[in-house]
């Protein structure tokens, strides 16, 4: 992916995931080494109110509707609530009233682990609720799995003005 092009080989999506990865297993070093000092039931509302407001409203939604389509809201829902932004700003708020506690590793293990275990990211309006194979996407990626040089010379200025 890049600023033009929004989309990730199978390669560069395995090495994002394997990046969250990394940070899911220091959350879990942190965890363990610290849990005689996690609140376990902070732990699990923290690690629960993810998907209790962001996916599982959405999923119902999406399972209950005959053409799959579903409210933008669901999405947005989602999105906010899987957002690295918004548990940051859950867990500066968290420490602001109560001071800081490792319980709030719960935020980092649920969305490092969405994203390294199962591939989720945010959610798209475009596509399907929960994750669909889009054939537009399938025929971009064969496009793309060609050999960079083919690639390049296909954007080269003068295929480009051809192409206008």
């Amino acid at each position: 992916m890049d600023a033009l092009n929004h989309f990730e080989t199978p390669a560069t999506y395995r090495l994002i995931r394997l990046e969250y990865l990394a940070g899911l297993g220091a959350a879990f070093y942190l965890l363990f080494t610290h849990l005689s000092d996690v609140n376990w039931w902070a732990f699990a509302a923290l690690f629960l109110y993810i998907d209790l407001i962001g996916y599982i409203p959405g999923a119902i939604a999406y399972r209950r509707s005959a053409t799959q389509r579903i409210p933008k809201v669901y999405y947005v829902l989602y999105n906010v609530m899987h957002s690295l932004a918004t548990q940051a700003a859950v867990a500066v708020v968290w420490v602001w009233a109560g001071g800081p506690v490792w319980s709030l590793l719960a935020l980092a293990i649920h969305l490092f682990g969405d994203r390294a275990l199962f591939g989720n990211f945010l959610k798209p309006f475009g596509l399907g609720f929960e994750p669909v194979a889009h054939p537009g996407f399938a025929q971009l990626q064969r496009e793309v799995a060609c050999a960079p040089e083919a690639a390049s010379a296909a954007s080269a200025p003068g295929r480009r003005a051809a192409l206008s």
